[in-house]
């Protein structure tokens, strides 16, 4: 059974669910960020398929103070370390202030992924008084706040200590204020030069309302005021977030004493890394959501979201191999609706996998070309794709085919332009390469034997594929040296794509020439 269904299969009786997830936007949202809202939108997916009423909503958490500046160029926002993301300045000035700029790049993915979600700002939130009554229960409640952070993390805060973060009225700053006093109306607050170390507080002194979006609640205790504001029934976080005594679990307790309400479900999930590393937006460390949906296709991504359990690590990489391997599992995901015993869970990632809402949709075959076969012909400068691959098919290609064929055209091209190491690039060879020199002579006696039977074989893919197979084991020589040896007198290189079908698309008499080293 497929994680989801089995989530919820642990569903009580309420109709009602509603999903939750969110995102602070201080910085390029990285490709990872992705996995928590793909894996929402499942779940949204398979509530409405199941015959739920559910929503998907999610947050922009932008009344976070800035507390580093982002990556590279952005110098001209020391200043405004500390104060709230919504206002700080947009680095280019084209959105209203640097939250809008970000969230706005994340959200153009959502569209394009199939993504439908209703989004909030906290600043409205705050500012509306919506989280009011909330935050005068959390400070007036201040002590069982403190005791829960001593007896669920080991955080022990002093008695002064208020759950609380004020915006101070003299600079603005939210992320260096320190509150210690409450009487039910007005919260004692100082701007601490030293409260963080990475902003400088201006020292003023003073006391005002918390309401109405003068003040910010601690995140763990923001998680515990939209769960018990918005009816919240499903929100999962990843691995970071819920470790024994973590933020998810002092953030539970809080929900649990301070208002008496059960938890929303958890789906605790894992790290996307790339090559092994954790990424991180305000750093510039890892691929931007927004260049890998441009790289991509819609539903090759949401594959690659879907492929692996929620509790297991995704670890991705824009190789030639990684982005070969990635799409050979997608075609055989797309193909299994075909086999009468598929494997049910296959079936699920294929459906969740289109960018179609229509459950329909997901039983619509199609059948391309491999990417390895069509990051080859990309790089053939005298073929126009298309044109070659339809030709080929033993059918006319359908609007459907068409299209997923353009976006594999389009991918390998933005892989050529961005990811691709120069080792990595296929070049057919005008002359034979110097590399060539190194060729066993068992190499050269098949590469000789291959010429002589390619003047009479059948120009198709598998037929040529056959025949390789054929020579090889005629001469007798190991396929992986019969194909190296191809590679190496076409490229330059020991690897490539599926040497038959790629045959097909050559010239026969330029083949045979250069497998025929006796000349």
């Amino acid at each position: 059974m497929f994680w989801v269904d089995k989530l919820i299969k642990q569903l009580d009786g309420q109709t009602l669910q509603i999903v939750n997830d969110s995102k602070t936007p201080s910085g390029r949202a990285h490709v990872g960020a992705l996995r928590g809202v793909i894996i929402h939108d499942t779940i949204f997916r398979a509530l409405k398929e199941y015959g739920f009423e559910a929503h998907y909503t999610f947050g922009v958490d932008d009344y976070d103070p800035l507390d580093e500046l982002p990556y590279s160029k952005y110098e001209q926002f020391q200043e405004f370390l500390g104060k709230p993301l919504c206002e700080v300045p947009a680095p280019d000035n084209t959105t209203s202030d640097m939250a809008d700029y970000y969230i706005s790049e994340f959200f153009s993915v959502f569209k394009e992924l199939g993504v439908q979600v209703t989004t909030y700002r906290l600043r409205d939130i705050y500012r509306s008084g919506q989280f009011d009554a909330t935050i005068d229960r959390i400070l007036t409640k201040a002590d069982q706040v403190r005791d829960i952070y001593r007896t669920v993390s080991g955080s022990i805060r002093p008695p002064t200590w208020l759950p609380i973060q004020m915006i101070c009225e003299k600079c603005g700053r939210i992320g260096t204020t320190e509150a210690y006093a409450y009487d039910g109306q007005e919260v004692s607050y100082h701007c601490r030069p030293d409260m963080v170390t990475w902003a400088t507080g201006c020292g003023y002194k003073g006391k005002g309302s918390p309401f109405s979006g003068r003040s910010k609640l601690p995140w763990k205790l923001e998680w515990v005021a939209k769960w018990a504001n918005q009816g919240i029934t499903i929100e999962g976080a990843g691995k970071d977030h819920n470790s024994k005594g973590g933020s998810r679990d002092v953030a539970v307790a809080c929900l649990k004493q301070l208002f008496g309400k059960p938890a929303p479900l958890n789906i605790p999930y894992e790290f996307f890394l790339v090559e092994g590393a954790k990424m991180s937006s305000s750093r510039g460390i890892g691929v931007a959501a927004r260049d890998m949906a441009d790289f991509l296709p819609p539903e090759v991504l949401r594959f690659l979201m879907l492929r692996s359990q929620p509790n297991r690590p995704i670890n991705f990489s824009p190789s030639e191999d990684a982005i070969v391997k990635l799409f050979n599992e997608f075609d055989r995901c797309q193909a299994a609706i075909s086999k009468p015993n598929a494997n049910p869970e296959i079936l699920r990632i294929r459906r969740f996998s289109q960018v179609s809402r229509d459950p329909n949709a997901a039983d619509i075959e199609y059948t391309i070309p491999g990417m390895q076969l069509i990051q080859a012909l990309v790089q053939l400068p005298h073929l126009d794709v298309v044109t070659e691959v339809q030709r080929r098919n033993p059918r006319p290609f359908t609007d459907l085919e068409f299209k997923h064929l353009h976006r594999r055209i389009a991918a390998v091209k933005y892989w050529l332009e961005h990811y691709a190491e120069d080792s990595e690039r296929l070049e057919l060879q005008q002359e034979l390469p110097d590399v060539a020199s190194n060729l066993s002579d068992l190499q050269k006696d098949f590469l000789q034997r291959l010429s002589v039977a390619l003047k009479d074989a059948v120009w198709e893919g598998n037929a040529l594929q056959n025949l390789i197979f054929a020579t090889s084991k005629l001469v007798p020589i190991p396929q992986p040296a019969a194909f190296s040896a191809i590679y190496i007198v076409l490229f330059g290189r020991v690897q490539g794509p599926r040497a038959g079908p790629l045959f097909s698309y050559l010239d026969r008499d330029f083949l045979m020439t250069r497998f025929n080293l006796k000349e």
